[in-house]
């Protein structure tokens, strides 16, 4: 049983979606037939990495909101990740483009740990404060997973990956993916968004229950997501 997932590294609620889909999985009767791909999706692709720039005032800039209400919806999304157990920490947060850190993720596919530097760069960039444009902080992080940190500078040097991750991009347009993170169940079952444990468990043993069937069914309810017009909510 194949589920693809379209997420973004900068995405504040696909990081909380990786851990309901992870419940959800845990609980699965099934879970050793599973196979999970990570697919690359930029909400923003053309964002400048900017070290120095404050999370709440890029939002507020964002948004056209005060400061005060960028800290607000912050602390929301903060409260939300701690019911799932990840402590976000958006006063180290740096602003970055996630592009290299996608082409890391695609290299780490090829080598069957796409899962353990998906989750490694969400830590270090909501949790730890990492740069995630830093090629020196991306050969770290990768090693830290087993990636070989000379290879890794190598492929951020060159634009190797680049046609794998417009690839992932292209194909979420033709299935009409508007916002991350989003779930495809075997080509059949679309979840979008967030959605609560419950029903991601009920999406598996239901797209596992109808595996002949060819139709893609989107669940009614929209779950938390960023989108690419840059709302979160």
């Amino acid at each position: 049983m194949q589920v693809e997932i379209w997420s973004d590294i900068v995405c504040p609620f696909c990081y909380i979606g990786k851990r309901k889909f992870e419940k959800a999985l845990a609980q699965f009767a099934h879970k050793d037939e599973v196979e999970v791909t990570w697919k690359s999706f930029q909400l923003n692709p053309y964002q400048q990495t900017d070290p120095h720039k404050n999370m709440y005032a890029s939002l507020a800039e964002h948004k056209g909101c005060s400061l005060e209400e960028a800290h607000q919806m912050m602390n929301y999304v903060t409260d939300m990740a701690k019911g799932e157990g990840l402590h976000y920490n958006f006063d180290k947060a740096v602003i970055a483009n996630s592009l290299d850190a996608h082409r890391l993720i695609q290299m780490a596919r090829q080598q069957g740990k796409g899962d353990e530097v998906k989750e490694r760069l969400l830590k270090g960039y909501f949790i730890e404060g990492a740069n995630i444009a830093d090629h020196a902080t991306l050969a770290k992080l990768g090693s830290e997973v087993g990636l070989n940190p000379e290879k890794v500078q190598h492929m951020l040097q060159t634009g190797e990956f680049a046609e794998a991750l417009e690839d992932d991009i292209r194909e979420a347009q033709q299935i009409g993916v508007r916002g991350v993170p989003f779930f495809l169940l075997n080509r059949k079952y679309a979840i979008s968004g967030a959605q609560p444990v419950e029903t991601m468990l009920e999406a598996l043993k239901q797209t596992y229950s109808e595996t002949e069937k060819e139709i893609v069914s989107t669940t009614d309810d929209q779950g938390a997501s960023c989108d690419i017009d840059g709302a979160c909510d």
